[in-house]
Order: C-alpha cells, then sequence, then structure tokens
C-alpha cells in the first residue's frame, strides 16, 4: 500500500474517532435531563391572616406562632345597683285632737274622726259643736286643736285674732228655709218675704199663700255660723226679730223644734234635712246641691276648719284626710259638696 492511501485511511480513522468521542460527551438524545424545576418568580401570596374568630391551620411540623386571638368585644359589666340603705320604719300617728264648732259642718268631722280613728289605732278625735264663734275663739286661744266654721274667721274674731289662724276648707254646704209639714201650699219665698217673716212683720202664713196659721220663728243664737250665712244671703243682711222668736243653740235642735211646733220656720244646713221638715226653694229656686254648684241656688258657704298657725303633723294628717278621694264619697253622701264640683266660687 503507498503512503498515499495509508494517510487517507488514518484520516477516516482520526475523524470517526473523533465522531464518537463527541457523541459521548452529548446528552443522550432518547431521553431528556429532567428539566429543572424554576423556582418561582413571584413570592407566594401570603394568606391573608384570618378574622380573629378563624382557625389557623399550619403545615405539618412546623410551629406556627399562635395566632393572635382578637380581644373579645367588651362586655359591659351590669351596674350594680346601690345596696338600699334601711329605710326607717315610719312612725305611726298618735295623739289626741279635738275639734269643734259649727253644728253644720259636725255630721261630717264625725264621720271623718271615726273612719280616721279606724285607720290610726293610737289617735283620739273629739268632734264637739257649739256654732262657728265657738269654735273659732277656742281655736284662737289654744283650747281646742280645729276650730270649724261656716263663716270665715275675719266674720267673727278681730282682725289681729283672725290673722293668727290658718284657714282650710274642707267643702261647700247648703243652707235651706224649712218649715213645718203642716204650713202647706208654700213651696217657695222670695227674699223680700222671707225678710218681713223673720223681721216679725209679717206674721200669718196666709199672707204668702199658706194656711191661717200664726208664723213662729226659730232661729239660732247671734254666734251661729249658720245664722250669718242665711241672713246675709237669704235676708240681704237684715236683723232676726228678737223676743217673738225661739231660739235654739244646735242644727239638730233645731230641726226637731220645727218639726214639732205648728206654723215654724226656720233654717238648716243641707246635711240636717230630713222628712221631719219641709225644704222651700229661695226666689224660686229649689234647695238643691246642683243649684248650688251651678251658682243658682245662693245660699251656701265654705266649710272652713282652722288652726293656730301651722298644723302640727297629726292635725295635718287629719286634715288631708278630710280632704281626700278615700273620705270624698262620704261629703256627697252627708249632703256636702266638694269643692272641686263648683263652678262658681262666689255668690
Amino acid at each position: 500500500m503507498n503512503l498515499r492511501k495509508i494517510t487517507a485511511l488514518a484520516s477516516i480513522v482520526i475523524l470517526s474517532l473523533a465522531m464518537v468521542l463527541t457523541g459521548c460527551q452529548a446528552a443522550p438524545s432518547a431521553t431528556s435531563a429532567p428539566t429543572a424545576t424554576t423556582a418561582p418568580t413571584t413570592a407566594p401570596t401570603s394568606t391573608t391572616a384570618p378574622t380573629p374568630t378563624a382557625s389557623v391551620t399550619t403545615d405539618p411540623g412546623t410551629t406556627a406562632a399562635p395566632t393572635a386571638t382578637a380581644a373579645p368585644t367588651a362586655t359591659t359589666a351590669p351596674t350594680k345597683a346601690p345596696t338600699p340603705k334601711p329605710t326607717a320604719t315610719p312612725v305611726p300617728l298618735s295623739g289626741t285632737l279635738i275639734s269643734a264648732g259649727s253644728t253644720a259642718l259636725q255630721p261630717l268631722a264625725q264621720q271623718a274622726a271615726t273612719e280616721f280613728m279606724a285607720l290610726h289605732s293610737l289617735v283620739s278625735v273629739t268632734v264637739n259643736g257649739g256654732g262657728s264663734g265657738s269654735g273659732l275663739s277656742q281655736v284662737n286661744s289654744g283650747a281646742i286643736d280645729i276650730g270649724n266654721s261656716d263663716v270665715y274667721a275675719s266674720e267673727k274674731l278681730p282682725a289681729d285674732a283672725a290673722d293668727t289662724l290658718v284657714d282650710h276648707k274642707v267643702c261647700v254646704v247648703g243652707f235651706a228655709t224649712v218649715l213645718n209639714p203642716g204650713v202647706t201650699g208654700v213651696t217657695s219665698l222670695t227674699q223680700a218675704q222671707l225678710i218681713s217673716i223673720f223681721t216679725g212683720v209679717t206674721t200669718n202664713w196666709n199672707a204668702v199663700g199658706g194656711p191661717d196659721l200664726a208664723i213662729v220663728i226659730i232661729n239660732r243664737p247671734a254666734s251661729s255660723g249658720t245664722r250669718f250665712t242665711y241672713d246675709k244671703y237669704a235676708l240681704n243682711g237684715a236683723v232676726e226679730a228678737t223676743g217673738i222668736a225661739l231660739t235654739e243653740d244646735s242644727s239638730g235642735t233645731v230641726r226637731s223644734t220645727v218639726a214639732s211646733t205648728p206654723g215654724a220656720i226656720s233654717y238648716l244646713a243641707f246635711s240636717y234635712l230630713d222628712a221631719t221638715v219641709t225644704a222651700i226653694g229661695f226666689n224660686g229656686i229649689a234647695p238643691t246641691a246642683d243649684n248650688v254648684k251651678n251658682g243658682t241656688y245662693k245660699i251656701w258657704s265654705f266649710e272652713h276648719m282652722y288652726t293656730k298657725g301651722t298644723p302640727s303633723t297629726l292635725e295635718q294628717a287629719f286634715l288631708n284626710y278630710m280632704v281626700s278621694t278615700t273620705f270624698a264619697p262620704q261629703i256627697i253622701a252627708l249632703k256636702y259638696i266638694p269643692i272641686s264640683q263648683m263652678t262658681v266660687l262666689t255668690h
């Protein structure tokens, strides 16, 4: 073999070896090397912190810092009621009261006293009559606790004495002209006719439409509040006759005397009216509570209970009971009128 051929053969062998060597260094073509997992270019999205009420699940094996639990909404502690201070046991009313004066008010005051004592077993209340003037004089002197009167103290006492008394109005009372039942045919008298009778000018019932029968006047003493009221509003201030009239010192006695004396005439509070006497009208207006309330019947007055200065605790308690809603039904039942029902307060 010549040199040229040997050189060509050697070149082929070298080229083949080079190709073999190059193939060994290259990655196998059949199986590609696994593609490396590229780390995410974006940081993992942070998990939003759960709301305070949610539980957080941590990766197993990883001890997660405890998720802060939101402080619970503060619950206002209930306001503790203050411990009540011991209440002092009320001291029961006790003591003695003496009330006197108006006999027109006496039935109502007596009923109130009876009920008040039933409520307060340690209290004693005595109610006497004697007339308004007497009641005012006694309370002014300190002889009694409460003076009952059909009239204002200033109408019976000197101004300086009246000024020391405190007035407590408890109701209204009407007054009626009353006749013996034997005086028939007379149902109402005018003011002029009454003045003529009580001053002694008219002396027989036949002059005013009645029977031929002598008129017998029965009046009250000058200290009487009933007389003062009747003279003021029925007789327009005329002075009643004296010497020809019988004078009785209480409403109860007046009623029984009129009932038993033929031809008798007098006046009584509504609280004393009953079937034993005949109550007649004044100027054509009947003597009724409704007519007093609406102002058409003029012979009426307030009933007063006076104390010497500011009333004591016991006196005030009794006065309060007299005008209480508890006692109000008795005011009406006994023929008095609650002040609250009056539509007029002046004559």
